[in-house]
């Protein structure tokens, strides 16, 4: 990591590497799926480079609340402005959804939703125990917005019937404010509530590689998730969704991020899911059961 000056020159053009590379294959079958039973995924807003892989898989990650975020960080797709009401008719549509496709691990996220008073935490805590309902045996990953740090609003998802509570970090310290649109303490104080209220309930975080960071600034970035008991974290290298979105600074190579993975077993995470295509929802499945069944590791 070069840690650059400039990291946010828009000029900057840079080749997309060999190890970054990735093909979208079969993918048009579930594309049609979502479109039909209009369902909005992380998948195909954040145009995640994974998605011929996890498609093939039992699992995948619904958007729920809306594609318009009341924050707009600069690394991301999804548009800023005033969202549309909840679809209060959300939770069942993807509990059906959930049953059709036989999931059997869903991760459900959101913008982030400033303008609703709990931030959204009902509209979770309603749609995870409307899949739980209908899809019984299916667990349920939440990766949670800050909710402005409302504790009421994460005992109410912790309360639903989760099997991991996840919030991103996203980048590190001093990007915070000008690309991510966030408070750091206030993220990682979203984790560390979330074990205070259920010290039994499994976190997970994620965060970005190529922005600009240099080596120090990411250990730190792991050793404050773990100063909040955060169980996985997942490490991946930023790729620009759109034009409108920050250029990447540097494509990081597999070998750092398997040093990356190498210090954050260090540390005491329980499971590290790092490399350049990784995504907080990639690996979602398996490390939830590394965890439980105390097989700690790198995935």
């Amino acid at each position: 990591m070069r840690g650059l000056s400039a990291p946010f020159n828009k000029s900057l053009k840079m080749p997309l590497p060999e190890w970054v590379k990735t093909q979208l294959k079969e993918i048009k079958k579930t594309q049609k799926f979502f479109k039909k039973h209009k369902l909005n995924t992380v998948c195909e807003t954040l145009r995640c480079p994974n998605r011929s892989i996890c498609y093939k898989q039992p699992t995948a990650t619904f958007m729920i609340m809306g594609e318009i975020c009341t924050r707009g960080c600069k690394f991301c797709n999804a548009e800023k402005g005033y969202p549309e009401p909840i679809d209060n008719s959300e939770p069942e549509k993807i509990a059906i959804a959930v049953k059709e496709m036989s999931l059997k691990y869903v991760v459900i996220t959101s913008p982030t939703r400033d303008d609703l008073s709990d931030g959204g935490a009902k509209h979770f805590a309603k749609t995870v125990k409307t899949i739980k309902k209908l899809n019984p045996d299916t667990l349920v990953e939440v990766l949670v917005p800050d909710f402005q740090g409302n504790k009421t609003s994460i005992e109410t998802v912790l309360n639903s019937g989760i099997a991991v509570f996840a919030h991103n970090i996203e980048t590190v310290k001093k990007f915070y404010g000008a690309v991510r649109k966030a408070v750091y303490i206030r993220s990682l104080n979203i984790l560390k509530t979330a074990k205070e209220i259920n010290s039994e309930i499994i976190t997970k975080s994620g965060f970005m590689l190529g922005l600009g960071e240099n080596i120090e600034e990411v250990y730190n970035i792991l050793k404050d998730l773990k100063s909040v008991e955060c169980d996985i974290v997942t490490i991946g290298q930023y790729l620009q969704p759109s034009k409108k979105a920050l250029p990447v600074v540097e494509y990081i190579k597999p070998a750092v991020f398997e040093t990356i993975a190498e210090k954050a077993m260090q540390i005491g995470f329980k499971v590290v899911v790092s490399g350049p295509l990784i995504r907080s929802s990639t690996k979602a499945y398996e490390s939830y059961l590394a965890v439980k069944e105390g097989k700690y590791g790198k995935l």
